[in-house]
């Protein structure tokens, strides 16, 4: 099955703009350029896309499909599985349907997030392409508890991260510091030692998989990248020695910097826990101060929300995208910090993150010019469809 788009405004992950084409063959881009389709095209399809916008599918590196966003995350991690598995298949539906082809969820429980991506593969539901860690790793008492994996010393730790492998992980998640949402934890202090992370970073790279780390304080950015993990979630409080070693080392950040607004945005008086919001509040501005400086200096991003903290909802994704831009990126480099950066990130930039030849077809139609106006990818209402693998998953009436 061949399909063609033609006269679209072409934004192709790679930094290039134009007016022209996409020739899509089953799961695949068969070809791609400005201008009119080649001549002699033998398509089963033309689609004409006059006056909208065709990108690669974004990509959120950061979310967690089981929880809903709701004020107080802390009561999803008590309901039961198989309510929390139909929950993450509904979020998982509003966040193809928000623009988003692929996630990687940084934290479930109880295996909801291996059963949601079986169930998508089976046809049982609607979602984006899944890479999964399974449960956090955390130190016993540390931030995650309740929905983590609770481990100590590096035999410990190398266990858990084995155990999730065993299950399918894609990728591990380790805890480095405290955090904005559990209570009794700081974020500006150290939880795992450099020595235990490493452990789980080694199970990780050795099996062919990635690490990242929850680190908001400065010691344990330190500590996370020293351990050689592949990520730093968050960020918050990163210094310029931090910044300088991610440079070295090529360490990834991603920012989630519309979940840290939305606690400060909405409060205690929209039902967040005041220490959360207590949290948020000292946080903020050193973010993104520290943001734009590590911007500056060359260290590579990658896009992720957070997805499924308070307020920070499924679907609405790619507001993340406005806080990039404010924060410093023009927008072409905001859509390319979601597309292929954050593909090289997942170690996927071979197959998804651009509109190139033989990568799969996965991308969006969009009403609007998001490089005049960035905030149009951020409004479900001008995701026109959404392709995932050449399939056309999501169409919205017009």
């Amino acid at each position: 099955m061949i399909n063609a788009y033609h006269n679209a405004h072409i934004i192709d992950g790679t930094g290039q703009s134009f007016t022209g084409y996409l020739v899509v063959q089953d799961s695949r881009i068969l070809d791609v350029g400005p201008g009119k389709l080649p001549e002699g095209l033998k398509a089963d399809s033309i689609r004409d896309l006059s006056g909208l916008a065709l990108l690669p599918g974004m990509i959120d590196c950061h979310v967690h499909l089981y929880s809903d966003g709701d004020a107080n995350p802390a009561a999803a991690r008590q309901e039961p599985a198989p309510l929390s598995a139909l929950r993450a298949a509904r979020n998982a539906l509003r966040t193809v349907q928000g623009g988003i082809t692929t996630v990687r969820d940084c934290g479930s429980r109880e295996g909801v997030d291996f059963a949601l991506r079986r169930a998508a593969q089976e046809k049982l539901c609607v979602a984006p392409r899944m890479l999964l860690c399974g449960c956090m790793i955390c130190m016993t008492g540390g931030h995650g508890v309740g929905s983590g994996i609770e481990a100590d010393g590096p035999e410990g730790v190398r266990k858990a991260a084995r155990q999730m492998l065993k299950q399918g992980a894609d990728h591990i998640k380790l805890v480095a510091s405290g955090g904005i949402l559990s209570q009794g934890t700081e974020i500006g202090a150290a939880q795992f030692t450099v020595e235990e992370m490493q452990a789980g970073v080694e199970v990780a790279h050795r099996a062919g998989k990635t690490a990242c780390a929850h680190a908001h304080g400065a010691t344990a950015i330190k500590n996370a990248i020293l351990a050689g993990v592949d990520s730093i979630e968050h960020g918050y409080l990163i210094d310029d020695e931090g910044i300088d070693m991610m440079v070295d080392r090529g360490t990834y950040l991603v920012a989630t910097s519309i979940a840290v607004r939305n606690v400060v945005k909405h409060g205690v008086d929209a039902g967040i826990p005041e220490h959360s919001v207590r949290k948020a509040s000292s946080a903020i501005d050193q973010h993104i101060q520290g943001f734009g400086k590590a911007l500056a200096a060359g260290v590579k991003m990658a896009m992720g929300t957070d997805s499924g903290v308070p307020f920070t909802r499924h679907g609405r994704n790619l507001e993340e995208l406005g806080c990039l831009v404010e924060m410093g990126m023009s927008p072409m480099q905001a859509i390319m910090t979601a597309t292929l950066h954050s593909a090289g990130l997942l170690q996927k930039d071979s197959e998804i993150g651009s509109l190139e030849k033989g990568k799969l077809a996965d991308f969006i139609i969009v009403r609007g010019d998001p490089l005049k106006d960035i905030s149009v990818l951020s409004r479900q209402e001008n995701i026109r469809s959404v392709f995932i693998g050449g399939e056309n998953v999501y169409e919205q009436d017009v």
